[in-house]
């Protein structure tokens, strides 16, 4: 076929000006323009009661968890993240002018919680959770705003994530959000009542808890239609928050405050893990917001009917579980049984039996895994405390000691897998 000199030029035109179109429609969907800086606000100039507040919001929002490191001052960033793309550092979120968002407008502080877009233009990782921040009202926004720059100015410098290689080209987080960010408001439900509305726009909002309890894609985008059926936090299983939560049944509005607030609950154990920071953090949040969403997530787990919610029931098959794991049962006569065993101090003093606990429930065995492995520590000082026995136990006797208590103290078949789980949790342990 015969191709005339003149159209080919036409063609090859018409393909460079898709091209170039193309181009600058990318360039002007990842670029994000800078946000002059402004002079550090005086705190004097913003009102008492909306920095208290933004206290309590930001408090919801676990802001100081996730912005502070392990013996480092508040706020002041530099925690690593660990995620399945590699190691993120939090940032400096204090008002100091070089390292922090002192020179940060009230404007750039909005954009970057609802768009995840810093001051200057560059793209932010989710690992802030402008998903469901982009849910957050402006007018909260300013109250944890002037929370914020009412804080101790800390100079650091946050270290260089450490991320699989190109993905620090935060260029590619526009695409990101582009598939997984939808930013909308948390719309209130007429037939609900406001107390159970303000547990909904906590919950999905500034609490963020489908942050860990959704499943997420290969991408790290938390699945559509999945919503708070369970994820991932650290290396640590983030169970269901609906029906789907093998202790759903036993879980009340009253028993989820409970433990909210103070990090355990006689019917159900001890915060560990990542939870255990949140509790300890809601310990410090006014009752009635924690009151509200604990009835929201009790609403969630039982699919709106509380007629369904059922009394604990203790487990105890201590025979027919030693008969099938004598390595175990004495394992668990030297390691356990001064706590958990039946009549042991610890029953005397109002703490759950290891037939409510959720983690040996599951069908994943890490957060068993790792709480032995890692050991567990009451949030607000008081409560179960359990030493780590990482450094007394090999994996193989964990294994048989897991499988012990998982015979004795549930219904639940045996786990799976179980030595690839316990050694998978060493190595996340280890690495924390």
């Amino acid at each position: 076929m015969h191709v005339s000199r003149r159209a080919l030029v036409r063609a090859i035109s018409g393909v460079s000006v898709l091209a170039v179109v193309g181009l600058a429609a990318a360039v002007w969907f990842v670029y994000e323009p800078e946000i002059a800086p402004i002079a550090r606000p005086d705190k004097a100039s913003f009102d008492e009661a909306v920095v208290k507040r933004g206290e309590q919001l930001a408090t919801v929002g676990d802001c100081i968890v996730c912005h502070t490191a392990d013996g480092g001052k508040p706020f002041a960033g530099s925690r690593p993240l660990p995620t399945p793309f590699g190691t993120l550092y939090s940032g400096n979120i204090t008002p100091d002018e070089a390292t922090g968002i002192g020179h940060w407008s009230e404007t750039a502080f909005d954009r970057a919680m609802k768009q995840g877009v810093a001051r200057d233009g560059s793209n932010l990782y989710p690992a802030l959770p402008y998903e469901h921040f982009t849910h957050v009202t402006d007018d909260d926004l300013h109250a944890v705003y002037a929370f914020l720059m009412t804080r101790e100015a800390v100079s650091l410098t946050a270290p260089a994530n450490k991320l699989i290689p190109g993905l620090g080209f935060r260029p590619l987080l526009a695409g990101w959000k582009l598939l997984f960010l939808h930013e909308t408001s948390v719309q209130p439900d007429p037939s609900q009542n406001a107390e159970w509305n303000r547990g909904k726009y906590l919950v999905e909002g500034l609490a963020h808890c489908g942050g860990c309890h959704t499943p997420r894609n290969v991408a790290g985008g938390e699945e559509l239609g999945s919503e708070f059926e369970g994820g991932v936090a650290e290396g640590w299983v983030a169970p269901a928050l609906t029906a789907r939560n093998p202790s759903a049944s036993t879980w009340t509005q009253a028993s989820l405050f409970n433990y909210l607030k103070t990090g355990s609950d006689e019917n159900h154990s001890a915060a560990a893990g990542p939870m255990a920071a949140v509790t300890e953090g809601l310990s410090r949040l006014n009752d009635p917001d924690v009151k509200a969403i604990s009835v929201y997530i009790a609403y969630k787990m039982h699919e709106g009917e509380p007629s369904v919610i059922s009394d604990p029931s203790t487990i105890d098959n201590a025979t027919q579980a030693a008969n099938e794991n004598s390595v175990g049962a004495h394992l668990f006569q030297g390691a356990c049984a001064g706590c958990h065993g039946i009549g042991a101090p610890m029953a005397d003093q109002a703490r759950a039996s290891l037939s409510t606990v959720t983690d040996l429930k599951l069908n994943d065995p890490t957060n068993a895994a790792m709480a032995i492995l890692q050991g567990v520590s009451a949030p607000s000082g008081k409560g179960p405390y359990m030493p780590p026995f990482a450094g007394n136990l090999t994996d193989k006797e964990i294994v048989e000691l897991l499988a012990y208590v998982r015979s004795r103290f549930t219904a639940s078949p045996a786990w799976t897998k179980l030595e690839s789980s316990v050694t998978s949790a060493r190595r996340e342990a280890q690495a924390q």
